[in-house]
């Protein structure tokens, strides 16, 4: 930031005056004073969306959102209450075709509470574990899932050709990384507020440049636990269309009895 000044005395010509980043930084502090927002289902499921999906400008200042689904992005406004208009911008690349539709917007403040709670610039390699109330963690964890987790439910009819009722329906919940501390903080959370342990896996690319990235997986009876535990009211910030499917597997899930098994003793 550059200053004019001015001699009344004199009536020198204008000076342009450099101040140092000391001054920068004193005069940003005492216009713009740390504060501490308050937690919300709405503002924690927006944490969870910018920890996967989000990215703190190096200015201090900007927070930009990315997503392929339009819809993600409405819910975040409405989330933290933003006027910002949703933008398209063209990709190019092997990508081109996919439309990647993005959201900005500045706010100092808001900016320091995210890197006091533990989130940074390029954070994708180095995020850790966030300062999130053990309250509103499920929010947050809904905000990951929608933004870089998957529900996947098929039709397992691999044994099928010996019986026609071999049929059976599996689920799994993942969560990925990049990170192995953060996806291991989210483990070590959801084990000591649920009790459900999940499985994590390393998974390597092929490429030699590439890093590994590593998933947290719920198999079937933990992830029937797990959905129910994160979609616990009707009124809650969500990636539609994932709970639609989310309810719809339960519902699904819930309405099939399990075979019973006769266990013949060794002694008789």
């Amino acid at each position: 930031m550059v200053y004019k000044v001015v001699s009344k005395t004199t009536g020198l010509t204008p000076v342009r005056v450099q101040l140092p980043p000391s001054a920068h930084s004193k005069m940003s502090k005492s216009k713009f004073p740390d504060k501490d927002f308050v937690w919300s289902p709405e503002l924690a499921y927006a944490v969870g969306l910018i920890a996967t999906d989000g990215n703190l400008s190096k200015d201090g200042r900007h927070i930009a959102m990315r997503s392929s689904d339009y819809d993600q992005l409405e819910n975040f406004k409405k989330c933290l209450n933003l006027e910002n208009k949703i933008g398209a911008p063209k990709v190019s690349g092997p990508y081109s075709k996919r439309i990647c539709y993005r959201l900005q917007f500045g706010d100092v403040q808001f900016y320091r509470w995210l890197v006091n709670i533990g989130l940074s610039p390029s954070k994708t390699y180095t995020i850790g574990p966030l300062q999130i109330p053990d309250e509103f963690f499920r929010d947050f964890l809904r905000g990951h899932l929608d933004g870089d987790g998957t529900i996947v439910s098929y039709q397992d009819c691999y044994n099928a050709f010996k019986n026609p009722s071999y049929v059976y329906t599996r689920l799994f919940v993942r969560f990925i990384s990049v990170s192995q501390i953060h996806i291991e903080w989210i483990r070590s959370v959801v084990q000591k507020l649920t009790g459900l342990h999940g499985d994590l896996f390393e998974v390597r690319s092929k490429n030699k440049n590439r890093v590994s990235i590593w998933q947290l997986k719920y198999m079937k009876k933990e992830s029937i636990k797990l959905l129910s535990w994160l979609y616990y009211s009707p009124n809650l910030p969500c990636l539609e269309r994932k709970r639609q499917k989310a309810d719809g597997i339960l519902k699904r899930i819930t309405k099939i009895q399990r075979k019973p098994y006769l266990r013949q003793s060794l002694f008789e």
